[in-house]
């Protein structure tokens, strides 16, 4: 067993239990540690780093989570593979933001003055500044009453509003002309710094695209995969429906992959054809599965192998209550054969509608010969909106509001569904989003129980797969409750679980 002997560091804003996740990480992806080796017991590494237990125990639960290590009942935590067969290693040498590095690496972000010539009166915004719970509208027109519950609490529209009025009183020059194809460079530029610092992206802001809604995104998508000679695109089963429908109205050969309970089954991809494979890799939807991190290697030595490419829909990854968020996969893609896709819908609101995806810098290439033969169809405004109010570090403020009132509506579901709907509704997922995945042991028709859930104004859904009968009763279900005022939880879940069972 190789000595555990981190050097922390209180000159960092990282916390403890982070700097010995770093340490024990790096370990393992340098082969210090070897495959099953167990590690030392929460207790008795806790007390040889002087730390506290909740300490340690949190290091070891962010490693497991993600795939590091493993644990055996009643004997410990041990390392899991991690083999990177047929990659460059891993980069982890640049630890800061790479714009403030001037890297002229192809996977780093350039410095400032490196983001493009098209960053002029937009960038002088910056620098002068020091809900999804379905698609549907929660209203049916302008007076009616609410077809689902909506809760004000999820967003601060007063600070977006100050931000829009900055936006249209000193910057209204901007809006008359229109944003280009590619999407905003103020908004790119932003994302840029935000993606690598909270999900580990390494980009430029000319690899950023951004898109009025992700089925855009992926339509532009669509576009690129035909000019470089991709006609076949796996979709995770169940996964994201309306994404599957746009590639396959678009002509493209779309083929259902099997998930478990570490994602997609990488076995059942196709060799020897170039195919995207559409995944959702730090909380698959609808399952919530996270791909550890050994088959993310496998999943990155496919593409690589096949002439393919991952698209990673990073779904609600950020709004992750224990632990942090797991870091992307595109962090870890050295080859450039990971499209990062990235939306707004869940952690502002959704009527903004926008998404993003970060290309690779072969598809960026073929992506700038095909823009000018579109005009860009998320508002200007709103984009300068959000490059304001992500400046100004309320966008970070909004995600760490969003992980704490969650985290509290997730508390008070369970135990709603645990006090009246015991032997009916049975959690499945609880993890992270802002959903969670439930079995109904009832023999109402699927329609008929999502049915009277929307009568309380819940959206619930039927998980389909290519396997699922039509009438299937013990049926898997996604429940939104991210939209639910806290206080209309309880009374909410009892009528619904009492409708369900008459």
């Amino acid at each position: 067993m190789k000595a555990i002997i981190p050097v922390f560091t209180q000159e960092t804003k990282r916390p403890i239990y982070l700097q010995l996740y770093d340490y024990i990480k790096e370990s393992i992806l340098s082969g210090e540690m070897s495959e099953n080796e167990k590690l030392p017991s929460l207790r008795t590494l806790a007390k040889s780093l002087s730390l506290s237990l909740t300490t340690v125990t949190s290091a070891y639960e962010q490693l497991e989570v993600e795939g590091y290590i493993y644990s055996k009942p009643q004997s410990g935590y041990y390392i899991r593979s991690v083999r990177i067969i047929g990659l460059a290693a891993p980069d982890r040498a640049n630890a800061d933001f790479p714009v403030n590095q001037g890297s002229s690496g192809k996977n780093n972000a350039g410095s400032e003055s490196d983001c493009g010539k098209d960053i002029t009166a937009a960038q002088a915004l910056i620098n002068s500044s020091s809900y999804d719970f379905s698609t549907t509208e929660p209203f049916s027109s302008l007076y009616s009453t609410p077809q689902y519950k909506y809760d004000l609490a999820c967003f601060d529209f007063t600070k977006w509003k100050k931000c829009m009025s900055q936006v249209l009183t000193e910057h209204a020059d901007l809006l008359m002309f229109e944003s280009d194809p590619q999407g905003g460079a103020a908004l790119r530029y932003e994302l840029c710094k935000y993606l690598f610092s909270a999900r580990g992206v390494k980009c430029t802001p000319d690899q950023i695209v951004i898109g009025a809604g992700t089925q855009q995104i992926t339509g532009s998508l669509s576009l690129i995969f035909r000019n470089y000679g991709i006609n076949h695109v796996v979709f995770e089963d169940p996964g994201y429906i309306p994404a599957r429908h746009i590639f396959r109205d678009r002509g493209f050969a779309v083929t259902p992959v099997p998930v478990n309970e570490n994602g997609i089954l990488i076995e059942k991809l196709p060799a020897n054809i170039r195919t995207a494979a559409y995944i959702n890799p730090g909380n698959q939807f609808p399952t919530g599965a996270v791909i550890p991190i050994g088959n993310r290697y496998k999943l990155l030595a496919w593409a690589v192998q096949n002439d393919s490419f991952i698209i990673e829909d990073d779904y609600d990854s950020e709004l992750r209550y224990a632990g942090k968020p797991i870091p992307s996969m595109q962090g870890l893609d050295n080859e450039n054969r990971v499209i990062y896709l990235g939306s707004f819908s869940s952690t502002l609101f959704s009527s903004v509608k926008i998404s993003y995806m970060v290309l690779p810098e072969q598809l960026s290439q073929i992506f700038l010969t095909i823009k000018d033969d579109y005009t860009q169809t998320c508002s200007k405004a709103e984009q300068l909106t959000l490059a304001l109010f992500m400046a100004r570090g309320l966008y970070q403020i909004n995600i760490k509001k969003l992980r704490t009132l969650y985290a509290q509506k997730l508390q008070k579901l369970l135990a709603a569904i645990d006090k009246y709907g015991k032997n009916l509704v049975f959690p499945v997922n609880t993890a992270s989003g802002i959903n969670i995945t439930v079995t109904i042991a009832s023999g109402k028709a699927p329609e008929i129980l999502v049915d009277e859930a929307a009568r309380f104004g819940v959206p619930v859904q039927q998980i389909k797969t290519k396997d699922t009968a039509a009438s299937a009763s013990d049926s898997t279900y996604i429940l939104y409750y991210n939209q639910i005022p806290i206080d209309e939880i309880e009374p909410s879940i009892k009528a619904i679980i009492e409708t369900w069972k008459h």
